[in-house]
Formats: C-alpha cells, sequence, structure tokens
C-alpha cells in the first residue's frame, strides 16, 4: 500500500506456487498470500503472528470486540478476524485496484453490518474523531510496491494509533525493508505508546519483525499466557505455543 496521492497506482499482479495465491504489486515482493485450499487460513508466519494480540485479551470477548487494519494486503487479516474470529472489523486500504483483487482473487467478502473496507489514506483516518477509542485490535502494514521500510513510521503516527485503541487494545505491526530501522521504529513507539506497553518477537527467516503495542501495559505470567496459547491453538488454529519461544516485553 502506499500513501502517496494521486491515481497512477502500482499495477496488481499474482502468482501461485504450491497451491498458494500471492499478491504483488508489479515487483517480486509479495503483499499478501493465501492457501487455495483454505482461504481464511493465515499462510505467513509475520502474519499469524499479528494475531499475538490475542493472548492478551479472554478468548470467550473475542468475537464482541473490533478489529482494524491499516493495509489491507491480500485481505489475510480482515478475513480472519471476520470469519474466524466473528469480529466487527474495518480495513483502510489506499489502492482501490488491491480491494478490487482482494475480492476477485482472495475470497475478500462484501461489505456488510459487521465488515467494512475503506479506499483511503491511514494517515487521515487514523485521525477519525469517532474511532478514536473503539477498536481492540490494530494491526498495521503499511509499505508500497517496493517495500523497502514502511511508509508510516514515526511516533505523531503512533500516537495516533494508541488514540484508536480502547483501554485493553493492541497495536500490532509489521517491520520489514532493507532501508527499514526496526531499532528506529521501536524508538518512534516508544515514545508514542511507553516501554513498558511494547513486546516484539525476533524476526523471521525472512525479517519480518512483529511488534505489539498495548494501549495499557501489562506483564501476565508466563504460565497464564501458556494457557491462553494453548486455548488460540485448539479454537483457531494459531500456533500460539510457538509465539512464546520468541515473543518478549521489549527492552530499549
Amino acid at each position: 500500500m502506499s500513501t502517496a496521492t494521486g491515481t497512477a497506482w502500482p499495477e496488481v499482479t499474482l502468482s501461485e506456487q504450491g497451491g498458494v495465491r500471492h499478491l504483488h504489486l508489479g515487483t517480486p515482493w509479495v503483499q499478501g498470500s493465501m492457501r487455495l485450499g483454505r482461504p481464511d487460513d493465515l499462510v505467513l508466519e509475520y502474519v499469524q503472528r499479528m494475531m499475538a494480540w490475542l493472548l492478551f485479551v479472554e478468548p470467550d470477548t473475542v468475537a464482541g470486540r473490533r478489529a482494524l487494519q491499516l493495509g489491507l494486503g491480500a485481505g489475510a487479516l480482515t478475513k480472519f478476524c471476520h470469519r474466524r474470529l466473528g469480529m466487527d472489523t474495518t480495513a483502510v486500504e489506499l489502492n482501490p485496484q488491491v480491494v478490487l483483487a482482494c475480492r476477485a482473487w482472495f475470497h475478500l467478502p462484501p461489505d456488510g453490518p459487521r465488515l467494512r473496507v475503506i479506499v483511503g489514506d491511514a494517515a487521515h483516518w487514523v485521525r477519525h474523531p469517532p474511532w478514536r477509542g473503539t477498536f481492540d485490535a490494530l494491526a498495521v502494514d503499511l509499505y508500497d510496491e517496493q517495500a523497502a521500510a514502511p511508509v508510516l513510521d514515526d511516533a505523531g503516527f503512533y500516537a495516533d494509533c494508541r488514540d484508536l485503541l480502547s483501554p485493553e487494545g493492541c497495536m500490532t505491526i509489521n517491520l520489514f525493508g532493507r532501508c527499514a530501522s526496526s531499532a528506529r521504529s521501536l524508538q518512534a513507539l516508544a515514545q508514542a505508546f511507553g516501554v513498558q506497553a511494547l513486546w516484539a518477537f525476533r524476526p523471521t527467516r525472512e525479517g519480518n519483525t512483529v511488534v505489539l503495542a498495548q494501549r495499557t501495559p501489562s506483564r501476565p505470567e508466563r504460565e497464564r499466557l501458556a494457557e491462553r496459547a494453548e486455548v488460540i491453538r485448539t479454537r483457531w488454529r494459531l500456533p500460539a505455543p510457538q509465539w512464546l519461544r520468541s515473543l518478549r516485553p521489549w527492552q530499549p
């Protein structure tokens, strides 16, 4: 996704390999993926980790919560929150061609009472007053066609994201790219959320670092997290017990 204005959108292209369909923006960089035989599964490891906020809420409350994605990708997180978790789900995507591709090729359902996909700029929508304090799960995955670095990555943007969260809310963000700096991004996140609010995974093999930022910092005991992880694994088929091997409170 790009935050540039205008109508010269990158070309949306597809590729398939091993039963998995990938979304591209005219470059080899993968913007999202879908397993053809199980279109609602989360295929990519880093995308699975974007659901780690589930460790910090009671599982039985999830369906009554609200989710927001900034950057649609191939619609994986949007479909998962809407269909698998039963959440009221909103996504914001700047490129209208990406939305069309997700609906045509990635099984993204049409808008309805509990699902809406907005074509717009995330930098604008994070300041939408009616949204403040209303989202329990915010996923941020904002990259242009070159995927060199997050296109929105400063303390001001992250402070706007924090304002969207409910008291129990959590933001997950994907940090990736040859021009990206996880250290710089984490410092900006710490400025907006506070050091105690941050949890970070070790990078995946592909180089994606997923960071969690809580509206209200918490430090649950590992035993409690392990219990939640097992519920997440059995209920939603996510590899949550594996998350605990690489997820730690962030230390500057």
